[in-house]
């Protein structure tokens, strides 16, 4: 048997998956029509949409008797992602790579396997649109086609989900999206006994801007504050937008002290920023920073913290002003 590669771009492509808000929703009655369809269109037993994480194959939409997850090494949807083509196995029994795989040889017997890639609206590969039969068949040049029509709809919705968790003005999580993120991330940062830290930012003087230069001007200051945060930190951190001139980061794996620095890089960022004078306004912002505590495990607090450090922040500014 010949186990699946890893991507070169793996850990940019499992960041992209985490940060989609898929992994965090159950079952979409959407990918669930389309997998009916893919079913009775290609009268094959098993259709799937799947997600490829980091050692699983992890199932969103099942139609026909399908497990719930799989070791992604014996996966044939681990070989499809590594391209951008389809992978057609007319006869697995003739196919090295998988002639002996444990879902050949053992249950359910795959025979017959056809899957497309599945991507984000970056561009990552995160999962795959396949057909299964127990029986060898054809695949002609029409019949992937409607398969590609079909990986198309299901991209659709992968991109209605991110939207969902994305605020539209910066591209950056929104409040739903640092929600349905945060519980997963200290669900890892506490299984593999990592520090998280959590760094609240507020734009000062968010108000004048808008009140001098108008409503547009204020949007561009808040999409040139998200291009910086984008700029300044590492992929792997989370990068929100709550609402009005409010920003916070996750900086994974990164004790508070680590995190202090990264946010001093910010602030130098946003001088240089101003200093090159392309709007009429400036850039200034105050923060706060928490680490998580494990064995405290009270993530309210650790939010109110935060926030209570970036307030006071603030306050110390206006009244240097």
């Amino acid at each position: 048997m010949k186990a699946p590669a890893t991507p070169e771009n793996e850990l940019e492509r499992l960041n992209s998956l985490r940060e989609s808000g898929l992994l965090e929703i159950e079952r979409s009655p959407a990918f669930d029509r389309l997998t009916r369809l893919a079913k009775r269109f290609f009268g094959v037993p098993l259709a799937m949409v799947n997600l490829v994480e980091e050692h699983s194959l992890i199932m969103k939409s099942v139609s026909g008797q399908g497990p719930d997850t799989l070791p992604r090494d014996i996966s044939f949807c681990g070989h499809v992602i590594l391209s951008h083509a389809p992978l057609v196995v007319g006869d697995t029994q003739q196919d090295p790579r998988f002639v002996d795989n444990p879902l050949v040889v053992g249950k359910p017997g795959i025979r017959f396997y056809a899957g497309i890639p599945l991507r984000l609206r970056d561009g990552a590969s995160v999962g795959s649109l396949c057909v299964i039969d127990y029986a060898p068949r054809e695949f002609s040049p029409g019949d992937l086609a409607v398969l590609d029509d079909l990986g198309a709809l299901v991209e659709d919705e992968f991109a209605a989900v991110s939207a969902a968790t994305t605020d539209e003005l910066t591209g950056l999580f929104n409040r739903r999206g640092f929600n349905q993120f945060v519980r997963f991330t200290l669900s890892v940062a506490r299984r593999r006994a990592e520090p998280l830290t959590l760094g609240w930012l507020d734009l000062d003087r968010f108000k004048e801007i808008n009140d001098r230069y108008g409503h547009e001007e204020g949007d561009n200051a808040l999409k040139a504050m998200a291009t910086l945060m984008r700029s300044s930190f590492r992929e792997a951190d989370l990068l929100v937008r709550f609402g009005g001139d409010e920003f916070a980061v996750l900086f994974a794996d990164t004790h508070e002290q680590g995190a202090w620095i990264a946010m001093q890089h910010l602030a130098e960022q946003v001088e240089a920023y101003n200093a090159r004078k392309l709007h009429p306004w400036t850039l200034s912002f105050s923060w706060g920073l928490s680490e998580f505590d494990h064995n405290g495990d009270d993530m309210q607090q650790w939010l109110k913290d935060a926030d209570e450090k970036m307030y006071a922040m603030k306050q110390q500014r206006q009244c240097a002003r």
